[in-house]
């Protein structure tokens, strides 16, 4: 069997145009946000099938802002699962809410809605489940808890541009949704973050937040402020790269789709590894082929010596020291978190690679 050079866990790509849209910012010489970054904006609300797109700096700026246009600040209360990168946790204490964490449901490593059943109280004010890899897991269930407590959703869904479930794009179900543009996303500008809302008032209040609270784009000088508001413009250099991206989109989530097809159907059979689920037939998207694998360490550590590079899972929000609390509180995300991985899933992978870590790995479990 042929070994190869390397086979990267993931490796940004261009889309090949983005010097000449950049270049043609620059000649126009308005770098900041402006008519560059509108474009973007509605080509990525029509996209999501949803009214508006508002563009910030990051995912973390665009969760923060969403609960910030919510109107939720200190002394509220919001729900995050405890499997989660930890910009999910530090957008919420940014607003001087609590964070409230809570364990996930083991088949989909997504917020778990018994316990999300079990956390609301009188002073939560917004649920904000996290779209794993792209995987809308528990996604129904967690919709039908909020709308029965009347607790508006923001979604994380950093890791799932393009993830589609229940005929709709991931990002369109909450009250806002929100995507991550940073190097290792479907689409990326260096950073970068989108907010999407059906919601006028809610889409009117993050335009203020984001700038220096003027609803519309401002002169500098000479311009009303109605409320306040900060500094989270996306720009249109930005905007250029992301423009170009986005012409890739098709070809990009159906790789992702592939990748994830290939590694299930070579390791079907090996019990010792399973790949999270995943239905593309109906749309859903894996940014990343995740699995729970028995021996994790032992594995990576394998693969490395085949210079096959993977990447470990999150520490669970709870073991970080700003939001210790005791592991016996979130069983599943302790047991699973320290055996979850994702394996390599760059978009340049051919078959011959992917054909080449499956096997390593049925070699690893004998």
């Amino acid at each position: 069997m042929k070994s190869f050079t390397e086979v990267p866990w993931w490796k940004p790509e261009s889309a090949g145009t983005e010097i000449d849209r950049i270049a043609d910012v620059i000649r126009r010489d308005y770098l900041n946000e402006g008519d560059v970054t509108t474009e973007f904006e509605e080509k990525i609300a029509k996209f999501c099938g949803t009214k508006y797109c508002i563009a910030v700096t990051s995912g973390t700026s665009a969760l923060y802002l969403s609960l910030m246009a919510l109107g939720i600040g200190f002394g509220d209360e919001v729900i995050v699962p405890d499997m989660t990168f930890v910009a999910t946790a530090n957008a919420v204490t940014m607003t001087g809410a609590k964070v409230v964490l809570i364990d996930v449901d083991r088949d989909t490593l997504t917020m778990c809605p018994v316990a999300l059943a079990e956390a609301i109280s009188a002073k939560t004010k917004a649920i904000i489940p996290v779209h794993v890899s792209g995987r809308p897991g528990t996604l129904l269930e967690i919709m039908e808890i909020a709308k029965n407590k009347k607790i508006p959703v923001i979604e994380d869904a950093a890791e799932a541009l393009g993830s589609k479930f229940e005929g709709s794009y991931l990002g369109s179900f909450g009250i806002t949704g929100i995507f991550s543009l940073s190097p290792f996303k479907t689409i990326s500008s260096g950073q970068g973050g989108l907010i999407v809302t059906n919601d006028k008032e809610v889409a009117i209040r993050l335009a203020e937040l984001k700038d220096q609270g003027r609803p519309v784009r401002g002169t500098g000088g000479d311009d009303s402020h109605p409320s306040i508001g900060f500094n989270f413009k996306y720009t249109n250099l930005q905007a250029a790269v992301g423009l170009a991206q986005l012409e890739e989109i098709d070809f990009r989530l159906k790789k992702q789709r592939h990748i994830h097809e290939f590694y299930r159907e070579s390791l079907d059979n090996i019990t010792d590894i399973n790949l999270l689920p995943f239905d593309t037939e109906k749309g859903e998207v894996p940014l990343w082929s995740d699995a729970i694998a028995s021996d994790r360490n032992k594995l990576v550590e394998y693969l490395e010596e085949k210079k096959i590079f993977t990447r470990r899972f999150w520490h669970p929000i709870h073991t970080h020291k700003s939001y210790l609390s005791e592991s016996n509180e979130f069983p599943v995300s302790s047991e699973l978190a320290c055996q979850a991985m994702w394996l390599p899933s760059a978009y340049q992978l051919s078959d011959e690679q992917l054909n080449y870590v499956s096997k390593e790995i049925v070699k690893f479990y004998g």
